[in-house]
C-alpha cells in the first residue's frame, strides 16, 4: 500500500498511475588482457581462427561496458535507480575483478572458458544478476569503437 507522501509525490508528478516501466544505463570503463585460444585446437589453427588475438604474449583492450537497468520510475524520486548506486555496484562486482587483469591468468572464470567479448559479457552478466536495483535488462560490451556485443540474458 503506497503511503500518503508517495500518494501526493505520485500526484504531483504528473505521472500516470501505474508508473511508466524505463531503461536507464550507465557507461563504465575498463582495462584487460587476454588471448583467445582454444587448446583443443593446434597451434596452427588457433592462429587462422584467431589471427592476432591469438599472440601468446597476450593482447589488451579499453573495454567500454553499457549496463541498463529498467524498472518502475519512483514516484518520490523520479528514478528508476541512482545511476551512482549502479556505478558502485558494477565496480563492486565486476571492476574489482576484471579491472587491469589478464584474463586468462588472474580471473578463475576463463581458465577453462576462451575469454572472447562474447563469453565475457555473459560472465559479467553472471556477476550483476540480482545485485542491481531494479531488473538486469540489457549489457552492451565495447572491445573496440567498432566491435561491440549486446547480451540480455538467457
Amino acid at each position: 500500500m503506497v503511503n500518503d507522501f508517495a500518494l501526493d509525490a505520485l500526484t504531483l508528478s504528473g505521472l500516470p498511475n501505474p508508473m511508466p516501466t524505463v531503461t536507464v544505463t550507465r557507461r563504465v570503463h575498463f582495462n584487460a588482457a587476454h588471448r583467445l585460444h582454444n587448446p583443443a585446437l593446434n597451434d596452427e589453427e588457433n592462429r587462422r581462427i584467431f589471427g592476432l588475438c591469438n599472440n601468446p604474449n597476450y593482447h589488451g583492450h579499453n573495454y567500454e561496458l553499457e549496463v541498463s537497468v529498467e524498472g518502475e520510475v519512483d514516484p518520490i524520486t523520479g528514478y528508476v535507480a541512482d545511476l551512482g548506486k549502479v556505478k558502485q555496484l558494477v565496480e563492486e562486482h565486476v571492476l574489482a575483478q576484471l579491472d587491469h587483469k589478464n584474463l586468462n591468468l588472474d580471473v578463475p572464470r576463463f581458465r577453462d572458458l576462451n575469454p572472447t567479448t562474447e563469453n565475457l559479457v555473459v560472465v559479467i552478466w553472471e556477476l550483476l544478476d540480482g545485485h542491481l536495483p531494479g531488473r538486469l535488462k540489457k549489457l552492451v560490451l565495447w572491445e573496440t569503437p567498432r566491435n561491440c556485443v549486446e547480451y540480455t540474458g538467457g
